[in-house]
Formats: structure tokens, C-alpha cells, sequence
């Protein structure tokens, strides 16, 4: 796999937030976080989905470990490298395993940017001794989101670099470390933040991202020929903001680049969907769909923003806790570059 390094970009922020444990199973969960999602549980039935790496056989008595899947497009991209992701709540400090040029692995809470809301903020060292001579070696730009809900039962994280051309080396995962007990019916709405990172490929650089994000369930319907779940998710991620990675509020610059070059007059970055589709619960609690986002131009024409899928799991005695990763590119912003955002959650009824 061949990846370009943009020259000078040294390490700078990684987020990470809260206590809680490492990312790592529980004991009475077999999976191993380097598994191909084809376990044999209850899986989501729309065909064109497929659940994340992880834990192999899940249910909904067991904690679920989800990561993203690695990458298999050499040109333009490394998801799913980072792996051995933990956090350490006495020392404060957050470790990745399987990115070159990181440091030693072990990411210091942010100096320019330490938290993004709930979510905490961690960062690779900027350099690294030779190991025979003590000469410093710039490392790499990576950074990092932490999130733990309040209860210990959810965790995320999200790893990217902006050092690369293309997108760089990095990934997401996602958990529950206990049961969930799915209602039969009624709804349920769930509210929070989001706390993202966004890369490119077409250009380097990092950049945070911040949202409101609302998701509602309806354990009704849809209806399931097969008898098993069917349940509606929709979802408004809006007031939306950008921040650079030494912090400093950029939207207002994202809002004119789109502007700029899809002949539009927006005052703010459109709201993402999630589209509404059924076979995206299953009895596992795991929740696994597509978003987009579009807006209207100056012609009067409707142009798509965004696309892209989220990923969830449901965890508790009430359902009462929702966490997740979205994924989202857009080309609407700079010419021969794709942008992405790649943004965690925890979310309460």
C-alpha cells in the first residue's frame, strides 16, 4: 500500500475523553476485534449491508465490540490500520497500536484542542528520539476522539492523520460492555453530540468537527416477513461546526467553499438524514444504515452534499444508551478533493 507523506506536518491533536475501560472484550464475549462481521448471530437482514469487523457470534446478552473494516483500495486509502486501542484513566493518555511514525504509541491529551464537548482530545508525540543516537525524528500528524458514556457501558474512539495525500492510516471502534433488552414497541428518541475528525484525499490536513444528533426508533415497525426485526431509524445530525486543529471555528469558511463551487447561497453546512429503510436493527441490538445530505442551489436545483453509513449499537436494561461512528464524504467543498468526516457518538433517551 502505497501512501504519500506531506512534508513538515508534524503530530498534533488526538482526542479522547472520560474514564472507562480499554477497548477490549469482555470475558464473556469470544470476539476478538479482528473478525470478518459473518459470526453467527442474528445478523441485520438487508443483504447490502454488512456488520463491521469485530465480535463474532454477538447477542444481545453479550457486550459487542465493532472496528472499521480494513481498507482494500491501495490508491486511496488506510482504514481500519489502528488497532490495540486503549485508554488509560489514571494516566490520562490513550494508545494505538499499528501506525507508523506515532511516537511510542502512547497519545498525550491535547495541548491546542483537549476535548471536543463530552469527548476528550489525545495527540501523538510531534517527535520521536533515534533510538542509538537520541537525534529527533518528526513524526507524523495523527490524532484521536475518546468518548465514554457516563454509565461505563458505551465506549468509541476515532484515529486519523491528516499526513498523507490520500486519506491516511487509522480507523474507528465502537462498544457496548454489557446485555441489551430491545422493546417490542413503542418509540424511543436519543439525544447528544457528535465529536468527529475530518481527513482528505486529494490534500493533507486534519480538521474537528462538532453536531447535534437526534435518532429515533420505532420498535413497531417495519413489519418483517421473516419475523424478525424491522424496526424505522431516522436521524438529524444539524448545527453543524468546523474547527481547525488548533482550534479556531471555521465553518463560516466551509460554508463559502460549498458555496463557492456549487453556486449556492447557504448559511450553514446542511443537515444530514439517515434514511429510512428497514433491515437496519437486529436483535442484537446493532444498527447499521445509510445517511446523506443535500441542499438547494442558486438554479434551483437540488445537489447531494454527503453520503455515507452510520454504525450503532443499543446497550441496556431500557435501550437506554446509543453509541456509534458516521462516515460521511463530500466533494462540494474544494475541486479534486474529497472530504471526510468521520464522527462518534454516545447518545441517551
Amino acid at each position: 500500500m502505497k501512501h504519500f507523506v506531506i512534508p513538515g506536518l508534524m503530530a498534533l491533536g488526538l482526542c479522547a475523553c472520560g474514564s472507562g475501560n480499554p477497548f477490549v472484550e469482555t470475558t464473556t464475549d469470544t470476539g476478538t476485534g479482528t473478525g470478518t462481521g459473518t459470526g453467527t448471530g442474528t445478523g441485520i437482514t438487508n443483504p447490502s449491508r454488512v456488520v463491521p469487523p469485530g465480535t463474532a457470534s454477538p447477542s444481545s446478552a453479550i457486550g459487542i465490540f465493532r472496528s472499521e473494516p480494513t481498507s482494500t483500495d491501495d490508491a486511496t486509502s488506510g482504514n481500519g490500520f489502528a488497532t490495540g486501542v486503549s485508554y488509560d484513566s489514571t494516566a490520562d493518555t490513550f494508545t494505538v497500536d499499528n501506525l507508523a511514525f506515532d511516537g511510542d504509541n502512547e497519545y498525550a491529551r491535547g495541548t491546542l484542542v483537549s476535548s471536543l464537548g463530552a469527548y476528550a482530545v489525545y495527540e501523538a508525540d510531534a517527535q520521536y528520539p533515534d533510538s542509538l543516537t537520541g537525534a529527533p525524528i518528526n513524526q507524523l500528524s495523527h490524532r484521536a476522539i475518546y468518548g465514554v458514556s457516563a454509565s461505563g457501558n458505551t465506549q468509541f474512539a476515532v484515529v486519523r492523520t491528516g499526513a498523507y495525500r490520500q486519506y491516511g492510516f487509522g480507523g474507528f471502534v465502537y462498544q457496548r460492555d454489557n446485555n441489551v433488552t430491545l422493546p417490542s414497541t413503542g418509540q424511543a428518541i436519543y439525544n447528544g453530540r457528535t465529536g468527529g475528525l475530518r481527513d482528505f484525499n486529494g490534500r493533507g490536513g486534519s480538521e474537528y468537527s462538532t453536531a447535534d444528533l437526534a435518532i429515533a426508533i420505532d420498535f413497531d415497525d417495519f413489519n418483517d416477513s421473516t419475523g424478525q426485526r424491522g424496526d424505522g431509524v431516522r436521524g438529524f445530525l444539524d448545527n453543524r461546526q468546523v474547527f481547525d486543529i488548533a482550534g479556531n471555528d471555521i465553518t463560516a469558511s466551509v460554508v463559502s467553499n460549498i458555496n463557492a463551487t456549487s453556486n449556492a447561497s447557504l448559511s450553514q453546512i446542511p443537515t444530514m438524514t439517515f434514511v429510512i429503510e428497514p433491515g437496519v436493527l437486529d436483535e442484537n441490538g446493532e444498527i447499521l444504515g445509510s445517511i446523506t445530505s443535500s441542499f438547494v442551489d442558486n438554479t434551483g436545483a437540488v445537489q447531494t452534499y454527503e453520503s455515507g453509513n452510520y454504525y450503532a449499537i443499543l446497550s441496556g436494561d431500557n435501550a437506554e444508551e446509543l453509541v456509534g461512528i458516521i462516515v460521511a464524504e463530500n466533494t462540494s467543498e474544494q475541486s479534486n478533493v474529497t472530504v471526510r468526516d468521520t464522527s462518534g457518538f454516545i447518545l441517551l433517551r
